[in-house]
């Protein structure tokens, strides 16, 4: 195969991104200040798929304030200490030709939370280094504490949080901002039914629920100027049987957060709720992308259980997607793309000197 799709450029706005192999955010749960600093760990972990090949690299989910976080030990981008940290990060990103590539999120009704591997689970209380979440109702996630209900200045306010975050990523030199509306946090809480009971203006009808996505998309597309792109991840469905989120909303919503000035969606999906049935399987969300690239016309990711080369080239040759993203599969192997390149007979031009005797 002399020239895979998988390993074309694609250029969003006026910026080009050499592949179409991405690393998607991985929440590393590492800052052990409880600052929201990032660390040498972060430095290492991003640092290593930069070396690897790949095209464009998010961070994890970073909380746009102190309380966006979903836990303690995640990074955030409301100090200049975060964002000086940031900067060290983003100069090693592009030393070696990788986009750079920043989610900022706000956990809502999940934040506070303990770590994956702590042995507990549910919210982290105040007297342990906690503190109160805010949602769009006082509805609970499954085992979580009920969250305090957002007022509608304090919505403004955590729009203005995602604009101040937006300006501080662009001048600690990242080059793409991603908007988390997905996987159950603040504003996929927002835009599903099911987590959303309010009634003013912020709830109730679909043109209501996306009113906080686009005003915060609208609010960093004003920040941040027409040059910088704006990814929004967006969960194609919370995967319950009937009145949740679903693939039609998200298409529909998608349609309208371009309007307001995004450029890309990283579709995914899940998140809101516990104790759905996925149905877990190669690829199983690629359809959901897909979707929403027909109905919405918009350039999407695919993500979740995409493992080979061969797997992430069909999806994008076909035009299933217009980029794939990958998670775990980069955890495994951080060098994956340089193995794909190999593997689909690519020779790169950007294969580092350093490793070129293993290729």
């Amino acid at each position: 195969m002399s020239n895979p799709t998988l390993f074309s450029p694609i250029t969003i706005r006026n910026t080009t991104v050499r592949n179409r192999l991405w690393v998607a955010p991985m929440c590393q749960y590492s800052v052990e200040k409880r600052d929201g600093v990032p660390t040498d760990w972060h430095f290492t972990h991003l640092g290593s798929f930069a070396t690897g090949g790949v095209g464009l690299i998010l961070t994890e989910a970073t909380g746009v304030n102190s309380v966006g976080r979903i836990s303690a030990y995640d990074l955030g981008l409301y100090t200049d200490e975060q964002q000086a940290a940031f900067a060290r990060i983003t100069a090693f990103l592009h030393e070696h030709g990788v986009v750079a590539g920043i989610q900022l999120a706000h956990a809502g009704r999940k934040a506070s939370t303990n770590r994956p591997w702590s042995g507990k689970h549910g919210t982290v209380p105040e007297s342990e280094g906690g503190w109160r979440a805010v949602g769009p109702s006082a509805v609970a996630f499954p085992g979580y504490d009920v969250p305090e209900e957002l007022t509608v200045d304090a919505i403004a306010g955590i729009v203005d949080d995602f604009r101040a975050a937006g300006r501080r990523a662009v001048d600690a030199g990242f080059d793409i901002l991603e908007v988390h509306a997905a996987h159950g946090y603040l504003i996929h809480q927002f835009l599903s039914p099911l987590s959303n009971t309010r009634t003013d203006a912020y709830g109730g009808s679909l043109e209501n629920r996306a009113r906080l996505l686009l005003e915060v998309v609208t609010a960093l597309r004003n920040e941040v100027g027409e040059d910088v792109p704006i990814l929004v991840r967006l969960s194609g469905t919370d995967w319950v049987e009937s009145g949740g989120w679903d693939v039609e909303q998200t298409a529909i919503v998608t349609a309208w957060a371009a309007a307001a000035g995004a450029d890309f969606f990283d579709i995914s999906s899940g998140g809101n709720f516990s104790g759905v049935t996925i149905p877990l399987g190669p690829g199983y969300q690629v359809g959901l992308a897909t979707h929403v690239r027909d109905e919405a016309e918009v350039a999407v990711s695919a993500v979740g259980l995409i493992t080979t080369a061969a797997q992430a080239d069909t999806i994008v040759t076909s035009g299933q997607a217009d980029v794939v993203m990958m998670a775990r599969q980069f955890l495994r192997n951080p060098h994956f793309a340089l193995d794909a390149a190999a593997e689909l007979g690519v020779t790169l031009d950007y294969l580092p000197k350093q490793y070129e005797r293993a290729f």
